[in-house]
């Protein structure tokens, strides 16, 4: 359990420092109305959105370890807790400034993450039946279907919508870790949980940096948030078998539901104005609300 713990902890500060150089990158690409090529060959020629991404793939492949050995509601707790490691980040390197809600934010999810830690028992089953994992490959096209719609729309609706679709696209890829044969390499390329993986990581992205163009970090973050944690964590409870340390379910419920909170706290660090540093950079794109300060162009968000 120790390994599992460090890794999901480095893999979340991995994410935090990801997501500002993410969420810089997909605010300084055009404008997309609609899912298009220009929109990715616009974000691949953005460093802040490689790099950002390049830490992201760092931080998954640190995951994988978690996933495979600890409860998921435990990984996906300490995985979105990413987002106090991106206002801390923030505010020591970029000048940005805490409030007092950001402070009880991150606290929150320091107390709440320490809390489920001792909480939380042994990971459950690492295998499902057949259908679980079509279901993961099923959820995945059906995530992509709806992202090609919402895509179309610019209100902050379908920002909170293509929020949720990221989330559910993340937590395909955490579930499917979590089950993938990995028995030998044909029985990778021949289970649908592989390609429900690989779909919903990409899908998750791609909704994810629509999300941002056409709403606030909080509305994109939030709704990803609820998706991305609940969903496998109810998951790994009733069907792969996860569960808490017995007679510490109370400890673990507690400190999956502070931890939870204070990300949903921290979700609106993005919005917080901050003050510039003496030698402003110059920005390839205009302003955008809810952009940190010019030093970074970043937001927070939420893994996968």
């Amino acid at each position: 359990m120790l390994l599992g713990l460090t890794t999901a902890l480095v893999a979340t500060v991995c994410f935090g420092f990801g997501s500002v150089f993410q969420a810089g990158g997909a605010r300084e690409a055009p404008h997309a109305d609609r899912v298009r090529v220009g929109l990715l060959a616009a974000l691949v020629r953005s460093w802040r959105f490689l790099l950002g991404t390049g830490l992201d793939i760092v931080g998954f492949a640190l995951s994988i370890v978690a996933l495979r050995t600890l409860p998921l509601f435990l990984v996906q707790a300490v995985t979105n807790a990413s987002l106090a490691v991106t206002a801390l980040a923030a505010a020591r390197l970029l000048g940005a400034r805490l409030h007092r809600a950001d402070l009880f934010g991150i606290v929150a999810v320091v107390v709440g993450l320490t809390l489920l830690a001792v909480g939380s028992g042994e990971a459950g089953r690492d295998h499902a039946p057949a259908a679980f994992h079509w279901a993961l490959l099923g959820t995945t096209v059906l995530m992509l279907l709806l992202t090609l719609l919402l895509a179309r729309r610019r209100d902050t609706a379908a920002a909170v919508g293509l929020g949720l679709l990221a989330g559910v696209g993340f937590g395909v890829t955490s579930l499917a870790v979590r089950v993938l044969d990995v028995s030998g390499p044909l029985d990778v390329f021949t289970d649908p949980a592989a390609y429900g993986l690989a779909l919903g990581g990409l899908g998750g992205y791609l909704a994810y940096a629509l999300a941002l163009q056409r709403g606030t970090v909080t509305a994109a973050t939030a709704a990803g948030t609820v998706s991305e944690t609940f969903g496998p964590a109810l998951v790994g409870v009733a069907v792969l078998g996860d569960a808490a340390r017995p007679g510490y379910a109370w400890c673990a419920l507690t400190g999956f539901a502070v931890a939870v909170g204070g990300t949903f706290v921290l979700s609106r660090f993005g919005e917080v104005e901050a003050e510039l540093g003496p030698t402003p950079v110059a920005r390839t794109a205009p302003p955008c609300e809810g952009d940190l300060p010019d030093k970074s162009a970043g937001e927070a968000r939420t893994e996968r």
